[in-house]
This record gives C-alpha cells, sequence and structure tokens, in this order.
C-alpha cells in the first residue's frame, strides 16, 4: 500500500510513514467482525450499546467504535475518562455538559471530547451515533462520577 504525497498528521495518532513508503508492517489478513457486543449501559434509562471494535468484542485495547442508541430522556453520569473520545451523530442530538455549557451535537456533527476533561453526555430528544476512543473504552478508565 502507497501514501500519497501528503502526510497527514493528527494530534493523537503517531504515524511513521513519509510520502511514498510502502507500510508493510503488519502482513496478517483482515479481520471480519461479524457481530457486535452488546454492552451493558450506564444512566437513567435503558441505552443500546452495541461494540465492534474494542476491549469487549475484539480484544482491542489500542480503540474501540460503538454504535450508541439513546432513548429520549437518557443521561449518564459525568466523567473524566483517560481516553479521547470522537463522536458522530447519526440521527437526533446528543448533548454534552462540560464545566463551561453544554454543546448540541446534530445528526451530521460531530465532537472531540478530550481526555481528562469533564463531561457528561445526555439526550433529550433521543440519538443514534457513532463513538471512537482512544484508546479503548474501559470502565476502569471512564471515572464515572460518583
Amino acid at each position: 500500500m502507497r501514501r500519497d504525497d501528503t502526510l497527514v498528521a493528527w494530534p493523537h495518532i503517531k504515524c511513521s510513514l513519509a510520502p511514498n513508503e510502502v507500510f508493510e508492517e503488519n502482513t496478517n489478513l483482515p479481520t471480519l467482525i461479524s457481530v457486535p457486543t452488546r454492552i451493558e449501559a450506564a444512566g437513567t434509562k435503558p441505552k443500546l450499546i452495541d461494540e465492534y471494535v474494542g476491549r469487549a468484542n475484539s480484544n482491542t485495547g489500542e480503540v474501540s467504535i460503538a454504535h450508541m442508541r439513546s432513548p429520549e430522556g437518557w443521561e449518564e453520569p459525568g466523567q473524566t475518562p483517560e481516553f479521547d473520545e470522537f463522536t458522530v451523530v447519526l440521527r437526533g442530538a446528543l448533548h454534552v455538559r462540560h464545566r463551561d455549557g453544554v454543546i448540541e451535537v446534530h445528526a451530521g456533527q460531530a465532537v472531540i471530547c478530550h481526555k481528562g476533561e469533564w463531561i457528561q453526555y445526555f439526550t433529550p430528544q433521543g440519538a443514534e451515533y457513532i463513538a471512537v476512543c482512544l484508546p479503548a473504552f474501559s470502565p476502569a478508565t471512564v471515572h464515572r462520577d460518583a
């Protein structure tokens, strides 16, 4: 596989390939993930979490990718995670409470919540979204409020 002439750098992902360098580190075949693992959710109402990639479903600690479906009126405890969380909203709106206010993230938008900052997710009208955590989500590193 070859890269184009631009080297893309993300703040939390290290990339050591120079332009046009051949990537040969992983010679394994792709891994099909046939079904997700349903994860029990924290919060005031039942929320569906289907993890496709992560500690529970693929034994992956570097990243987790989950499909979330939160009902109207759902709210989870505040948290100060040790991971960055990248969320893309597919339907409805996800609200993110932080120390300075609230961000409303609507369908077609995304939000990045940075490790070490206090946040609280809630869905007054319900929402469907994809969440990606780097490193992977873990109950031991989410640090939810008591």
